[in-house]
């Protein structure tokens, strides 16, 4: 098999070169692509646990608090000690992430926008469609022990 004929190895090139073209347009903004994803999913909901937020990007705990704490010392976001549980922390955004976050969006969207240029509403939408079907299937797998 040709590699360049993998649909996993497609898949995997054009998430991974999308994701670079973001970050050369987010690094004069000080944030990776990752940091963003928190970021944004934070405003989406304020005030969550470290854990909750883990689940909702899809990362591993440690890999979040260590965004977090990135995210932190740049003044993006704070966290606060849980009252109804002293071991975690909730995490909230500040006025400078969601400043920066407001910045951000439309440049997510240019280059989505410039990635997917040529491909009518429709194909669009049939994309989204199918990538959402892929990823799905794909945790499922992963639930249930790859099979």
């Amino acid at each position: 098999m040709i590699l360049d004929d993998s649909l996993g190895f497609i898949l995997n090139n054009a998430g991974r070169k999308v994701s670079q073209l973001l970050s050369l347009r987010f690094q004069p903004y000080d944030i990776t692509t990752e940091q963003w994803t928190l970021l944004n999913r934070l405003i989406e909901e304020d005030g969550i646990s470290q854990k909750d937020l883990a689940k909702r990007v899809e990362k591993d705990q440690t890999n979040v608090t260590r965004i977090l704490n990135q995210l932190e010392r740049k003044g993006l976001v704070d966290r606060e000690t849980n009252t109804q549980d002293r071991r975690s922390f909730l995490t909230f955004v500040t006025e400078k992430g969601r400043k920066l976050n407001e910045t951000l969006i439309p440049i997510e969207n240019q280059v989505v926008n410039s990635v997917l240029e040529g491909l009518t509403k429709s194909q669009v939408k049939e994309l989204a469609r199918t990538l959402i079907h892929i990823t799905d299937k794909a945790n499922f797998h992963i639930q249930n022990g790859a099979n």
